[in-house]
């Protein structure tokens, strides 16, 4: 195994677990589970009447998580899914459902958002460029395996 950037590979898994734990922290603060706050981030970043099948791709988590999550918000009055063409669905909130997205996902993306407050523009545009970069190269690593 090569050694060359270890310690840098060490910062960032680091880095992404303690980002991780943000994501969990909120949802207990907001009094959700981790992947109902992951469907309904997904939900409020896609829009309503989202696909489902876009959810399962935006969200990282497996098929069996989001729909027990999806199963959960429908029981509650949260969501409906309606037929869209074909075998796909769509996501739809109740009025129950915009408020509950009001106070969590919405929330969460607004934290996001203001977490760049104090960061140029620069800042921002090479955190993107960097993120995206790592991702293809760590992608065509994987693909290599």
């Amino acid at each position: 195994m090569k050694t060359k950037h270890i310690n840098e590979n060490k910062r960032l898994n680091y880095l992404h677990s303690e980002i991780d734990a943000l994501y969990h922290m909120s949802s207990l603060k907001l009094g959700i589970s981790d992947s109902v706050s992951i469907v309904m981030y997904a939900i409020c970043d896609l829009g309503e009447g989202c696909m489902l099948s876009d959810i399962y791709k935006n969200s990282g988590v497996s098929k069996q998580t989001v729909n027990s999550a999806i199963r959960s918000l429908e029981a509650e009055g949260i969501l409906l899914l309606k037929q869209a063409d074909g075998r796909s669905k769509r996501v739809y909130l109740t009025e129950k459902g915009r408020e509950f997205e009001r106070n969590t996902a919405a929330r969460l993306l607004q934290a996001e958002l203001d977490s760049f407050d104090d960061w140029t523009e620069d800042e921002i545009s090479a955190l993107i460029r960097l993120t995206e970069k790592y991702l293809r190269s760590f992608r065509a690593e994987i693909e290599r395996m």
